[in-house]
């Protein structure tokens, strides 16, 4: 008990010093790569990446557990995780137009997806064959690739480069502007919603993927280890299903529909592996989940639309702000949840979560409804216009 009470501490000082480093340095480094371009903030955090070097002089040197903590501060000064996010996004947003642009930002979510998939069966049983210290090794490995490649074969997509200061405040009232600016009042309180839409969304799934092993070990499903994997791959599957979802429904619908169905999709899986039992029902509930990832590139397009070229950089450095700050409020309440409810409901964390999905629901369907009589009402005032006669 000892030992886990102090795993539990120095992984929440590890999180918390990396998220609140990474939240000045994303959001200084984001609208920066709006002026120089978006390479030198690819360069950055995968050179910054010496956290898995540090964890190998750790754990090679028996070093003291801060040292772990030293590393992630450092990661987090070159922008860590979240800034390749913020880059990768605001690069797909350049090189596309708006019209292509939900699409591409699903391809890059399905790298995510796969990626994750890849690193949980290969890195799991590397581990297992080999122990904890090589993988950490092909970590290190993955990001001195990654900064070379983004050093010497990527094209830079920022049309019109020019030099900026770095260690200025400009940068970070950048960001500030995109939700305050006052010429585009319509277009700030879309922004706002999106982005408490996608915070809600991003927060439950976060939540309830970090509960499915500890639900699916427990009674009455009690899974051993090849059924966990099954499910694990289930949940990843969902990635690649809910692209080529949204690629097939975007011939007959809307974007915002598109979303609509995927929060259904989530809202409906969520509430069977609230009530499952058996391990038929458990996976019928992953497999309803198979469009549960498309409304999550649909947002992150609309703010993208929603926002000048020369701003995107800044646009998914707060993005990318959100989603770390979503998975420690994930943390927090959904794993405070689960041990809370297991007298009354075991799957209560699910059903809990398929509730706050109802309000990215009703945002995006308000914005949507909002729009269409936003412009048949002008479309209306056009046409009894004495200039059309």
């Amino acid at each position: 008990q000892e030992v886990e009470a102090l795993v539990s501490h120095w992984n929440l000082y590890i999180n918390l010093g990396g998220f609140f480093v990474g939240l000045f340095s994303v959001t200084l480094l984001g609208p920066w790569s709006d002026s120089v371009g978006r390479r030198p903030a690819l360069i950055l955090p995968a050179v910054g990446m010496v956290q898995a070097a540090i964890y190998l002089l750790v754990m090679y040197l028996q070093l003291h557990v801060a040292y772990f903590l030293l590393g992630r501060v450092l990661s987090g000064l070159m922008g860590d995780y979240n800034l390749i996010l913020a880059s990768c996004f605001a690069y797909v947003a350049d090189t596309s137009d708006k019209r292509a642009r939900t699409f591409r930002v699903a391809v890059l979510e399905a790298c995510l997806g796969i990626a994750g998939m890849l690193a949980s069966i290969g890195g799991g049983q590397w581990r297992k064959a080999q122990g904890d210290i090589n993988p950490f090794w092909l970590v290190l490995a993955a990001s001195l690739a990654a900064a070379l490649y983004a050093a010497f074969c990527l094209q830079e997509s920022v049309k019109e480069q020019k030099p900026a200061k770095l260690f200025t405040l400009a940068h970070y009232k950048a960001v500030y502007r995109l939700y305050t600016a006052p010429e585009h009042s319509s277009s700030r309180l879309k922004l706002a919603l999106y982005s408490l839409a996608f915070f809600l969304l991003v927060t439950v799934h976060f939540g309830t993927k970090d509960l499915f092993v500890l639900y699916e070990l427990g009674s009455p499903l009690c899974w051993a280890a090849d059924l966990i994997g099954y499910g694990s791959a289930a949940s990843y599957l969902a990635y690649l299903s809910s692209l080529g979802g949204l690629r097939l429904l975007q011939f007959c619908l809307e974007d915002t529909w598109v979303a609509e169905l995927g929060l259904i999709s989530n809202i409906s899986g969520l509430v069977v592996i609230s009530v499952a039992t058996t391990t038929a029902l458990m996976f019928t509930g992953y497999g309803i989940l198979f469009l549960s990832m498309a409304a999550t590139p649909v947002i992150r397009a609309k703010l993208s639309k929603l926002v000048n070229e020369t701003e995107q950089g800044a646009l998914f450095a707060s993005v990318a702000c959100v989603e770390g700050l979503c998975s420690l409020v994930a943390t927090g309440v959904f794993n405070s949840l689960y041990p809370a409810s297991l007298h009354f409901m075991r799957g209560f964390p699910f059903l809990f979560g398929a509730i706050i999905l109802l309000i990215p629901a009703a945002i995006i369907g308000w914005i949507e409804i909002w729009k269409s009589n936003h412009d048949y009402s002008h479309f209306s005032d056009a046409s009894l216009s004495p200039a059309d006669g």
